[in-house]
């Protein structure tokens, strides 16, 4: 039997999770943290923002641009301090400009440090969200990694029993 060869040793798991606006998105965060913890990954966090449409001015769209990345660079700092608490790793960040369903993929497909896409779907009425929807019917073949679904209504103390 050989040694093994610890050089060799395959990189962590990179768990993506989509940051938005929705009420669903710490259940993925959650789930993605945990999932990380217990397989030695790490979770890398992804927030779109929309392209602003240059109305007049130049650089009135620039400077909307300049205010939307702030905004999503002080969200995903704040979200990282409870990342680090409970992984021990800091996250990966991403933020990218335009569709959100594109993103994703041209992120997940061309990163290939990503292992694992983890959405949380919604509870309500109206579905699962827009993102799933959009990869579960049209897109899931485009993806070269995993989809975790969450179910959005599922509690800590659920994920944690489940992880």
């Amino acid at each position: 039997m050989n040694p093994i060869d610890m050089s060799k040793a395959a990189p962590p798991r990179i768990f993506l999770v989509v940051v938005d606006e929705s009420v669903e998105m710490p259940v993925a965060l959650y789930y993605a943290s945990r999932r990380a913890r217990r397989t030695g990954g790490r979770v890398a966090m992804l927030r779109v923002i929309p392209r602003e449409e240059a109305h007049g001015l130049a650089s009135v769209a620039a400077l909307m641009r300049e205010e939307a990345r702030h905004e999503a660079e002080q969200l995903l700092l704040r979200l990282a301090g409870d990342l680090v608490a409970e992984t021990g790793v800091l996250p990966v960040f991403y933020i990218r400009e335009g569709i959100p369903s594109e993103q994703v993929v041209n992120l997940v497909n061309n990163d290939p440090t990503v292992s694992i896409l983890v959405l949380a779907a919604g509870a309500g009425a109206d579905g699962p969200g827009p993102l799933i929807s959009y990869l579960a019917s049209k897109a899931i073949w485009k993806l070269r990694v995993p989809l975790t679904i969450v179910p959005g209504s599922l509690s800590y103390e659920q994920i944690d029993a489940l992880t």
